[in-house]
Order: C-alpha cells, then sequence, then structure tokens
C-alpha cells in the first residue's frame, strides 16, 4: 500500500500529465486571430458539464463516511450555489454570464445537448457518486480529477487571461474561471485528502488512481468531441 504522501504525488502527476490547457484545441482558442464559432461550442459543451457539477458534491457530501471531511465538502456546495465566499454569484450563473459574453443568448444556450463524449463524462461521474459503494471512486473521479482541470496555466497565464486577451473579454466576463482557478488548488488538496482516508488498501488506492487517469482522459474526449465538429484535422 501506498504511503498518504506517495498516493498525493501520483495523484496530482496524473492531473499534470492529462491537463485540458495541452489540447490542441486550446492552442486554437487562443491564437490571434479569434475564433468564436469554436469558442461558443467549446464554452456550451462546457456549459452542460458545469449544470451538474452541484450535483456531484451534494451526493459526496451526503454520502461521506467520514465526519471531518463532510464540513471541506459542505463548504464546496455553499460555494456553488451561492458565491457568496468567493463574493460572486451561484457558478452556473458565472457561467451564463460567461456565455452571455461570447455572444450566446440564452434561448440557444438552452437548447444544446450534450455531445456523446460530453454525455459519457457526465454519466461517469454522476454513476459514481450516486452509489455508496463506489464512494471513494466518485470522489477520486469529481474532487481530484474534476476539480484538477483547472490546476493549469500557458507561460504563466491561465486559460480565462488567454481568452480575454484574445476575445476581447473583460475580468468580470470571465469570473466563472478566475474563481475556479483560486479555489480548485484549495478543492484538490481536499479532494486527495478525502480519497487518501477512505482507502485503506492498496487495491482502493489503485482503483482510486484509475479512475483520476480515466475521468481526465474522459475531459480530454470532450474537447475531442468539439474538435472533430468544429475544427477539422485538430485531436
Amino acid at each position: 500500500m501506498l504511503s498518504k504522501d506517495e498516493f498525493k504525488k501520483q495523484c496530482y502527476a496524473t492531473i499534470e500529465k492529462h491537463t485540458s490547457v495541452a489540447h490542441p484545441l486550446v492552442s486554437e482558442l487562443v491564437k490571434p486571430e479569434a475564433n468564436w464559432e469554436l469558442l461558443q461550442a467549446m464554452t456550451l459543451q462546457g456549459y452542460q458539464l458545469t449544470k451538474h457539477f452541484l450535483t456531484y458534491i451534494e451526493h459526496l457530501f451526503f454520502y461521506c463516511p467520514l465526519p471531518k471531511h463532510k464540513k471541506a465538502l459542505m463548504v464546496n456546495m455553499y460555494e456553488e450555489e451561492t458565491g457568496r465566499l468567493s463574493g460572486t454569484k451561484n457558478h452556473v450563473r458565472l457561467m451564463q454570464d460567461f456565455v452571455r459574453a461570447i455572444r450566446v443568448d440564452d434561448a440557444t444556450r438552452d437548447a444544446v445537448k450534450p455531445y456523446p463524449q460530453t454525455q459519457e463524462l457526465i454519466d461517469y461521474r454522476m454513476d459514481l457518486v450516486k452509489n455508496p459503494e463506489t464512494y471513494h471512486l466518485g470522489a477520486a473521479a469529481v474532487a481530484i480529477a474534476s476539480e484538477g482541470q483547472n490546476l493549469e496555466d500557458t507561460a504563466g497565464q491561465h486559460r480565462h487571461s488567454l481568452l480575454g486577451d484574445v476575445y476581447g473579454l473583460t475580468d468580470k466576463d470571465t469570473l466563472f474561471f478566475s474563481v475556479h482557478a483560486k479555489e480548485d488548488v484549495g478543492h484538490v488538496r481536499e479532494g486527495i485528502a478525502l480519497v487518501n482516508d477512505l482507502c485503506t488498501d492498496a487495491k482502493m488506492q489503485q482503483d482510486a488512481l484509475e479512475v483520476v487517469e480515466h475521468t481526465c482522459k474522459l475531459f480530454q474526449g470532450v474537447y475531442d468531441g468539439v474538435a472533430e465538429r468544429h475544427l477539422t484535422g485538430v485531436r
């Protein structure tokens, strides 16, 4: 069985190996010439993911078998629902603000359906968090791999800064991303601590690490799905 420190190191190494910002689609999005269609398509698929995130955290809180970790999950839930800790607003509403800022109206936003790759990621995490028997895997998928998607930068700049520069977006427009870039550092740390305490043998640890890797790959798949439909030749 891995030590808690080694397990933590392997979790971070897995996230860093599969950062979303390394996907070719992101490089296309931040080229000097703005690609509004691509940005809108990627954002609308990201919105499908955002709509479900509070539900994942709610289930992790409800089924959490370790009282010392329930408080962190409750705080996460409270921020997702209200935005009061960050001084902003409900996180789905923050994402809706960004969608409007990139020239997509509410009716168009609400008519969009998840691509198959997006739906696969939604369902994979939902199935894990709704089953108490796979709680440690749901925590690995959501509290480590998913929260870890914002632990990224390119040449010292986070994704929201790069998008703002190219598309003329203000700091207010990109609050959804800047808030998560800050908050998710702590969320990942708390998620790793939770899963570390949940895993009581080597198999549980290995299964959790495999779920972290698979979840990261499913995020890559979401980007692939957008690239296949909106950017021929980029995979």
